[in-house]
């Protein structure tokens, strides 16, 4: 049952945390404004959420992001584990900027759906209708189109949602055939390769797909603490799950993992071990943020909370820091700011390569961050920013160059 799952317990005990905490920040009234504000708001890459709508109201999406996240999981029927945790947590980190209730249900509708098309039941689809909301801006980008009167708008914009979600199975399959699960971020690559098609139709009608970046610079003590807040809560989770001893061998066995999807560690070791990976993995994420004097606004705390989520499902110290070794070294030689929004964003999300640096070593993993940052701060323009998870992209599109090569290398080279 997952009242008594202790992934469960710990998601439930953050998204209260948060909730209560968006109404001890700002009065009702203001965080009920804000909260308009970032409903009305078209979401696409890069909103920040923390500066459309103040912090009370981003913290009151997050939460009920969450809830809603944790309810669909109830109603499949499907027990919290590594996926699903992570999951939850990416929505919450992308309900920051650019996820709301409003643009997402309508593709969560569409794969279940494609579900009912495809005579399965929808706990098979759950994974992709939880990541699948990384589509939610075209939802509320075509809902907010001027010149179409508003319910006409807002209706075309919660069809091509469900028009999404129903295409978005078959492609998360075949897309996962490319790179064979060395992206983490697999749904984020489909959801992708489908906005190309829909950032097409839309500029050939005429409608502006051109980047704009939204990125909240003010220092705000709240969003400083949440991260650590969380990470600390996670260890101290872990370990009282698993007893210290059981939590750390459980923690050194998933660095022996390559994290290759799929990699589901509170299966795989144990869930104490996963969530004390999780919570090292924030807290390593927090310090890099803070020795680079980057702000925590709406998208760094959004990649933190990724990061979290999937430190229980592929990703942990030992993969990680090779690819953020390459992003970082691309960045300094591109003469970069580490804090400018694509290279730290990159540097923070492009962990999703972690499990090629698992699988073949610390080399190809710095080459596989190196070739991230090169390619991601294009991608974006190529779907107009519909799609949330650009890394998630760009990540595809590099795991499945470095693992064409590699089995090319495999099945030829090394024979002769």
């Amino acid at each position: 049952m997952n009242d008594r799952n202790p992934l469960f317990i710990i998601l439930l005990s953050i998204i209260c945390f948060l909730f209560v905490l968006a109404f001890l920040v700002e009065s009702p009234l203001d965080v009920l404004y804000g909260y308009y504000n970032i409903l009305t708001h078209p979401g696409r890459l890069i909103s920040d959420f923390s500066s459309i709508g103040g912090v009370g109201a981003v913290l009151l999406n997050v939460s009920l992001m969450g809830f809603l996240g944790l309810l669909v999981i109830q109603l499949a029927g499907v027990s919290l584990s590594g996926p699903t945790f992570a999951a939850i947590m990416t929505i919450i980190g992308f309900s920051f900027f650019g996820k709301t209730p409003v643009n997402t249900a309508p593709i969560v509708f569409g794969v279940y759906i494609a579900a009912k098309l495809a005579g399965k039941s929808f706990k098979n689809y759950l994974i992709i209708a939880l990541f699948g909301t990384a589509f939610g801006p075209i939802t509320s980008y075509v809902a907010n189109i001027s010149g179409l009167h508003p319910l006409v708008a807002i209706l075309l914009g919660l069809l091509l949602g469900m028009i999404v979600g129903v295409l978005l199975p078959s492609l998360a399959i075949a897309m996962l055939r490319l790179h064979e699960g060395y992206n983490l971020y697999n749904v984020g690559f489909s959801c992708g390769f489908l906005g190309l098609f829909f950032a097409s139709l839309f500029t050939a009608v005429g409608m502006d797909l051109s980047i704009q970046v939204e990125w909240n610079t003010t220092f705000s003590l709240i969003l400083t603490a949440i991260i650590p807040i969380v990470s600390l809560l996670l260890i101290i989770a872990g370990i009282s799950v698993d007893g210290i001893k059981k939590s750390v061998t459980g923690l050194m066995a998933i660095q022996k993992l390559s994290g290759r999807l799929p990699a589901d560690f509170t299966d795989l070791v144990s869930p104490g071990a996963a969530l004390l990976n999780a919570g090292l993995l924030g807290l390593a994420g927090s310090i890099y943020v803070i020795s680079i004097g980057a702000v925590f606004n709406g998208p760094v705390i959004g990649a933190l909370f990724t990061i979290i989520g999937f430190g229980t499902f592929g990703k942990h110290l030992k993969n990680v820091w090779p690819v953020v070794s390459g992003i970082l070294a691309a960045t300094l030689i591109s003469g970069k700011s580490p804090t400018a929004p694509g290279p730290l964003l990159a540097l923070l999300f492009g962990t999703t390569l972690a499990p090629i640096a698992g699988e073949f070593g610390i080399v190809p993993g710095i080459i596989a961050g190196f070739l991230h940052l090169v390619l991601v701060e294009r991608t974006a323009v190529w779907h107009g920013g519909l799609v949330l998870y650009n890394n998630g992209f760009s990540g595809g599109l590099v795991a499945t160059f470095i693992f064409a090569v590699s089995e090319w290398i495999k099945a030829n080279i090394k024979k002769r």
